[in-house]
């Protein structure tokens, strides 16, 4: 195959970041080679032979970009190693591409990954460190403020096969963010969550959206619940940027997972869809999926066909998908919609304690082992969506953590900062973290 005569419909950037320096293990899923043959295809293929296709390199992103959005413990430094920098700074790139208006779409091609790291990070847990798509998004909403001061609103569509729980987590209480995770149902994958009852914090209900599909769901049934949830919610939202976390460990050849999607059906995906920006996220078969998945998506975004490409180990079997799955969508789409438009009065998870909703969780970080403890408070306040308070142990060091959201009101920030002011003055806390998510302050 040759793109040597092809136009791109639209311009695209794709900043490719394979971290061939960096791996969890030299066995690991998560290994240096795991974008080698993605390389090779792009380039052997021609890709950017097609004139409006441009490869672009990432730079690196600040620590003070990670701590935008993250309390990572003890340090950023112990968190962070040079390749997240890079790969966050990839998505960073990618999204410059876009708001400066360099390109239509971007593709940032790059790893380690990152949607299962949430608020607080004390090591790696699901491959990630550091959520890439988040600090995207502050890193966004930092530089290209709208004009008339208003929120910019922006859809997340985490379409990896595990369900993005650290994205969840981050903006779980974020009335500007539409977080959608489709994945394949939590009974029978990590990290075991991702159901409708989740869907966002008391200052933010309907905007968590879990759409969690069973296992062995192909093309059809993942085309099915865009058409008839994913679209409706975006066309509701009306968000001004469109995000795909753009994870392929549900194609049918993946090892870790037990979907069955193709790369056809990852391209018809991302031309429904039509996001601005895709952030490679999981996809562990590295050479009978990534090379053509990476490819297909690059074509859907540039808005050309990818009807030529074809995994050597497709079948005509793999796109029949059963009766019973399709069945067992529709229903599920119908509550999803429901779940969106009539969200419940307040959260599944927690209970309100003295003004603050509370909620308590276990986490593990099965790569590094480590058990955290977290006690998670939002003040429920009647003029934004609230202060949030964490209290985080991890190896018996407590630590307390305070974020003041965008766009949060005068009173919860001042509330914030004496907060933080008071827990520095007990020595009680290994640290004291305070995170103003608004670099200027009340609006």
């Amino acid at each position: 195959m040759g793109f040597a005569m092809l136009h791109a419909r639209n311009s695209l950037g794709v900043v490719f970041f394979p971290a061939f320096d960096w791996a969890i293990s030299p066995t690991h899923p998560e290994r240096e080679e795991r974008l080698l043959y993605t390389r090779d295809q792009l380039h052997e293929e021609g890709l950017f032979d097609i004139e409006g296709i441009t490869e672009y390199r990432p730079k690196l992103a600040t620590y003070e970009q990670i701590e935008r959005v993250h309390f990572c413990l003890p340090t950023v430094q112990r968190v962070c190693s040079p390749s997240h920098l890079a790969s966050a700074g990839g998505a960073i790139r990618a999204a410059q591409l876009v708001m400066d208006g360099l390109t239509d779409k971007a593709f940032a091609l790059v790893r380690p990954p990152g949607h299962h790291a949430m608020r607080v990070s004390h090591g790696n847990r699901g491959f990630c460190n550091v959520n890439i798509e988040a600090i995207m998004l502050a890193s966004i909403r930092d530089k290209y403020p709208k004009p008339d001061g208003s929120p910019r609103k922006i859809a997340i569509v985490d379409t990896d096969c595990h369900h993005g729980d650290g994205s969840q987590d981050i903006f779980w209480n974020d009335p500007h963010t539409l977080f959608i995770s489709l994945h394949q149902d939590g009974r029978t994958l990590y990290p075991g969550t991702g159901f409708i009852r989740e869907c966002g914090g008391p200052g933010a209900l309907g905007r968590t959206i879990n759409i969690a599909l069973p296992p062995n769901t192909g093309d059809a049934g993942y085309l099915y619940a865009v058409e008839h949830a994913v679209l409706p919610l975006l066309a509701d939202f009306k968000p001004d940027l469109i995000i795909n976390s753009a994870g392929q460990d549900n194609h049918f050849t993946d090892p870790l997972a037990n979907m069955r999607l193709s790369a056809q059906g990852y391209a018809a995906l991302n031309k429904a869809i039509n996001p601005d920006i895709c952030v490679l996220e999981g996809g562990y078969s590295i050479r009978g999926a990534l090379p053509y998945v990476n490819l297909a998506i690059c074509l859907a975004l540039a808005g050309l066909p990818a009807t030529d490409i074809v995994e050597p180990d497709w079948t005509p079997s793999i796109a029949c998908e059963k009766p019973e799955i399709m069945d067992y969508i529709a229903t599920l789409c119908d509550a999803v919609l429901e779940c969106y438009h009539k969200p419940p009065t307040h959260p599944h998870e927690g209970k309100e304690e003295q003004g603050w909703w509370v909620r308590r969780k276990h986490i593990f970080y099965d790569t590094d082992m480590l058990q955290e403890e977290q006690k998670e408070s939002w003040l429920l306040c009647p003029q934004c969506s609230g202060l949030g308070r964490i209290e985080s142990v991890c190896n018996g060091a407590p630590n307390l953590c305070l974020l003041i959201p965008r766009y949060a009101c005068p009173q919860c920030r001042a509330t914030g900062q004496a907060l933080a002011q008071a827990a520095r003055a007990t020595g009680r806390y290994a640290q004291v973290r305070l995170l103003d998510e608004d670099p200027l302050g009340a609006r």
